[in-house]
């Protein structure tokens, strides 16, 4: 499987469980990636035939910006989750990186790997 990788996407949200950590936008990064097939787009040259990326990046920004989460694993796990709306991703690793999020450490890291199968469609009127 071929694979589309967003190197380090720094973004700021809220995340975390301490009272300080629910009022201030910290400091997030992301590594993403994306299992898909590429064959497609690299014999075309469309765009139609591949992950449009940018738009991936606008959808991630927002979930992160907006994110009033309690766990960085919940982060991530909603992440995976929009990553595989995008037709075409088969699979998606997601590694979220909380700088200073402990006093000795350079970050906290949350790594998980998703498939469609980890995310069933929702019956009509309930969330997915």
């Amino acid at each position: 499987m071929d694979k589309i990788i967003i190197a380090d996407l720094r973004l700021r949200g809220i995340v975390g469980v301490n009272p300080e950590e629910r009022t201030q936008a910290q400091d997030i990064s992301l590594w993403i990636t994306l299992h898909t097939d590429l064959r497609a787009a690299g014999n075309s040259d469309d765009l139609a035939e591949t992950v449009d990326y940018s738009a991936l990046e606008r959808e991630i920004r927002a979930l992160v910006e907006g994110s009033r989460f309690l766990l960085v694993e919940r982060l991530a796990h909603e992440t995976a989750r929009l990553c595989l709306r995008h037709p075409g991703v088969e699979r998606a690793v997601v590694r979220l990186e909380k700088p200073r999020a402990l006093p000795f450490a350079r970050a906290a890291v949350v790594e998980i790997e998703r498939t469609r199968a980890d995310y069933p469609v929702a019956a009509p009127g309930q969330p997915n």
